[in-house]
């Protein structure tokens, strides 16, 4: 058996990377070998694996799945360094920068390294559960499209279209979508997904059987709204709703923002704080929240110098400055170490040269073309020698010129840099270790006069909970048996065509 289906979705952030997590997960306890894949993937929240990175969300599927997260999960990963330009990684390591035209124009290029690292997959699962991007009805893009339709023609791949129906519009979404595709596309279109949704499924039963008689295509599942199941995020739009959190188990509670720099990246590393009991954790650009909260944490960025830029002009970065002199903790991960430096030399990524950074860590940044990606394990000495690690993603080299440094790789070499309590490291995934981040939080708590209690649950224990809740919405909530037919059998045969049927070709984009 080497089945595969493939989840499209009527737009960004309707759910598909979730719904793909709770498939792998509801499959893999069924005694099935799984692995997810998304052919493209446009995201600043990587993770690093065998071979290099791949999207956050991969990583996190073949984690529900319970296998280990490879590149052929994502082969190609565009991480947007400014309005017009990304980097382009493929198979796990940086190949080229390209804008939009110059992409497209290498589609032929990379359409065999999807379909070979899909084949590759399929070979060695029992079943490849595919996330497609954005909407698959973009339309201006179909002739160039490698993870929506355009894989689902090249693989002959069964297609579910799911939407969101709690921003509105869920039915015009999927009919409009459906409509949009040509025959030969929406012949791979089998059914339908709701997600998000809230109140009672009864209201819902006329649309859905008004949806069938015009498409002739079936409803396979309406998901409810759930609150506090999540998974690793890798859209921006996920920003705007606040991560989910527990009620304190002491008097007190603590609350951290994290700037929402412009070009953010590796967001998820805050996830581990929102786990721990009483946390909210909020994405802010404001400088009140900057002022009042227990702890402000400054992300990555894939633009740091047009990042600093941006601080700068919005107010945030005279805000940290006031935080820092009065000793309100403050911490930067990897892109915001960096700009929380003295100084930052970059002929690679922005090609500014020297420019000066926030000056409240004695740090220098030298930008290098070679990027630096691994995983990393420690220990942080300023935290009773507290079990550390996590990964590395970037093309700056920070060398610590004063203050201390409060981490310390398994080779002995010093890691992060600390001025009172304004810390920096460029380790992803360091509030992932439990007693550091534990202790981190008690320190803050400690600074700012509060009394906050932490959890007993290990943060690899709650993701693995919210794994198998994200099961349990499949398995209840999906009708499974028509799922594993399409993943058995393929698409069914003889599928209606919905006006109009498509769209003219569009014009070739111009050089």
């Amino acid at each position: 058996m080497s089945g595969a289906i493939l989840f499209a979705g009527t737009g960004s952030d309707v759910g598909k990377s979730v719904l793909v997590a709770g498939v792998c997960r509801y499959l893999a306890r069924r005694g099935h070998a799984v692995a997810p894949f998304k052919a493209q993937n446009m995201a600043l929240n990587a993770a690093v694996t065998v071979g290099g990175e791949i999207g956050r969300a991969q990583a996190a599927q073949a984690a529900a799945a319970g296998v280990t997260p490879e590149v052929a999960m994502n082969p190609i990963l565009i991480k947007p360094t400014g309005e017009r330009h990304s980097q382009v990684v493929v198979m796990g390591r940086p190949a080229f920068d390209a804008d939009a035209r110059d992409y497209h124009a290498r589609r032929q290029a990379l359409l065999p390294t999807v379909t070979g690292a899909l084949a590759d997959l399929r070979s060695r699962f029992d079943v490849v559960v595919c996330e497609g991007a954005g909407s698959a009805a973009e339309i201006n893009l179909r002739p160039y499209d490698l993870t929506n339709l355009g894989l689902a023609r090249a693989a002959n791949l069964p297609v579910l279209l799911v939407t969101d129906i709690d921003r509105g519009g869920a039915f015009g979404a999927l009919y409009g979508t459906l409509a949009l595709l040509e025959p030969a596309d929406q012949a791979l279109v089998a059914g339908f997904v709701i997600n998000r949704f809230r109140g009672d499924p009864a209201v819902l039963a006329p649309g859905l059987e008004q949806l069938r008689q015009l498409t002739g295509r079936p409803c396979l599942g309406v998901l409810p709204h759930v609150d506090g199941v999540s998974l690793d995020a890798e859209d921006s739009l996920a920003l705007e709703r606040p991560l989910p959190s527990t009620p304190p188990r002491g008097p007190d509670g603590l609350e951290v923002v994290v700037l929402r720099l412009p070009r953010i990246s590796n967001f998820t590393d805050v996830d581990a704080l929102a786990a721990e009991p009483g946390v909210s954790v909020r994405f802010t650009t404001s400088v009140s929240d900057v002022r009042r909260a227990d702890l402000v944490v400054v992300p990555g960025s894939k633009h740091t110098v047009a990042d600093l830029a941006w601080l700068r002009s919005t107010g945030l970065a005279a805000a940290i400055a006031e935080r820092v002199t009065a000793g309100a903790p403050v911490l930067g991960v990897c892109g915001g170490y960096q700009l929380l430096g003295d100084e930052i030399i970059d002929e690679v990524e922005s090609g500014a040269g020297t420019v000066a950074g926030l000056g409240v860590l004695p740090v220098r940044t030298d930008f290098h073309p070679e990027k630096t990606v691994g995983q990393v394990t420690g220990v942080a000495p300023e935290f009773g020698g507290a079990a550390a690690g996590g990964y590395e993603i970037r093309h700056g080299r920070v060398s610590r010129q004063g203050g201390r440094a409060w981490l310390r790789r398994a080779d002995g070499a010093d890691e992060g840099c600390a001025v009172a309590e304004t810390y920096g490291t460029s380790w992803h995934g360091v509030l992932e270790y439990d007693s550091l981040r534990r202790a981190l939080l008690a320190r803050v708590a400690d600074r700012r006069g509060l009394r906050w209690q932490p959890g007993d649950e290990s943060f690899a224990a709650v993701r693995q909970r919210r794994y198998d809740q994200l099961g349990d919405l499949v398995e209840s909530h999906l009708d499974t048996d028509a799922l594993w037919s399409l993943i058995a059998d393929g698409p069914p045969p003889d599928l209606p065509v919905a006006a109009p049927g498509g769209a003219p070709p569009p014009p070739e984009l111009p050089r």
